[in-house]
């Protein structure tokens, strides 16, 4: 039998009856697999000390630290091994941009903190999506899962590397032209109806800042078991993913039973709202949702957004009723001569840190909305 995989990686063995009480001194089969796996990850046995490799890039050790800080290493001692020689070449790469100039120190290690962060979340979600395929798939507990995990890992390495850097490449672009290309026409798009003093004014970026709360959602996870909740959180969020993908505008973020949202213009975030208000309105087990939209002016930073518009839009999905979307006024005023919207004002309300607003109810005039296949 060849003793190499399809990508020329070493064959990791199957466990067997015999390897469950393995001879004194030699690893387990089960172990084994785990350093195999180790070692193609991180591109080989770990051999070097902290110093050593903060002084193979031209590094201090404060400065290396600073680095493997923001990708949220934990903090090795002196005297553990637990570098590779990749380790230090990455290192040398970060090094490198910041001497040449390309980079300020403070801007090489909030990038560094961008990617320690991001690749943390996705591999937590990527693991327990695989876990969660084997636990439903194969028939086996959540512990034997996650053990087979280990054996089952490696011939689906090469593909998760190449779409992580074809995402990467793809996301990239899109940035470039919502953050950098198109960011003057969207401020210029938001003058209409200002007057300059607002709070938002000396923001950089327009956008429509969207919130999608499910109503009950405490109580309802109370009564569930693991599984249900588990079904209920994926569908809550891959049903807001794809309808705010669609409508071209970014999910934010989610937290818990509530979803962040933002568009490039009033109108998308309007179908947006609209297409999710519905949505939940209409799934037979998730429970209905409140929705508010804000134009305005915000501030993106380490991958959120800020500033009163964001406040704004949260404080007014607090006011609307379950199955609705609520709007402020000035959203109303951008949104006033577009028949695919219909503009209901509301009563006043006191809102706390902005005083008194004006809710409008958003509904849908003519058209069909946004339109998920």
């Amino acid at each position: 039998m060849n003793d190499e995989d399809e990508q020329g990686q070493p064959a990791l063995p199957t466990p067997t009856a015999e390897s469950a009480h393995p001879p004194t001194g030699t690893l387990s089969l089960e172990r084994l697999a785990a350093k195999t796996l180790e070692a193609r990850l991180l591109g080989g046995e770990r051999k070097l000390r902290r110093r050593e490799v903060a002084a193979g890039a031209g590094l201090s050790l404060l400065s290396a630290r600073k680095l493997w800080r923001a990708l949220g290493f934990p903090n090795f001692g002196d005297e553990d091994v637990a570098f590779t020689e990749r380790d230090q070449a990455a290192l040398s790469t970060v090094v490198d941009l910041v001497r040449s100039g390309v980079l300020t120190e403070e801007a090489a290690i909030s990038v560094t903190r961008a990617i320690g962060q991001m690749t943390d979340r996705m591999v937590v979600w990527q693991i327990e999506a695989l876990v969660e395929d084997m636990v439903h798939e194969q028939g086996v507990t959540d512990a034997v899962a996650r053990k087979r995990l280990v054996n089952e890992l490696p011939a689906l390495l090469d593909a998760l590397e190449h779409m992580l850097v074809y995402s990467w490449r793809r996301q990239l672009n899109a940035g470039v032209q919502r953050l950098a290309v198109r960011a003057e026409a969207g401020l210029q798009a938001s003058e209409e109806g200002r007057e300059g003093d607002e709070d938002d004014a000396p923001l950089p970026l327009a956008r429509a800042v969207g919130f999608a709360d499910l109503v009950s959602y405490t109580s309802l996870s109370r009564r569930m078991n693991e599984k249900t909740l588990a079904r209920l959180v994926q569908r809550f969020e891959n049903k807001c993913a794809e309808i705010i993908s669609v409508g071209g505008g970014r999910l934010v973020k989610t937290v818990g039973d509530e979803v962040l949202y933002i568009a490039e213009t009033p109108a998308a975030g309007a179908e947006i709202s609209l297409a999710l208000s519905q949505a939940f309105t209409e799934d037979e087990i998730l429970p209905e949702a409140r929705v508010a939209m804000v134009w305005g002016r915000i501030l993106s930073r380490l991958g959120d957004i800020y500033g009163p518009t964001v406040n704004l839009a949260a404080r007014l999905t607090t006011l609307a009723d379950p199955g609705t979307v609520l709007i402020d006024s000035m959203t109303a005023s951008a949104l006033d001569q577009d028949e695919r919207f219909v503009l209901v004002p509301q009563p006043a309300e006191n809102v706390r840190g902005f005083g008194e607003i004006h809710p409008v109810l958003l509904a849908r005039g003519e058209g069909k909305g946004l339109v998920v296949d």
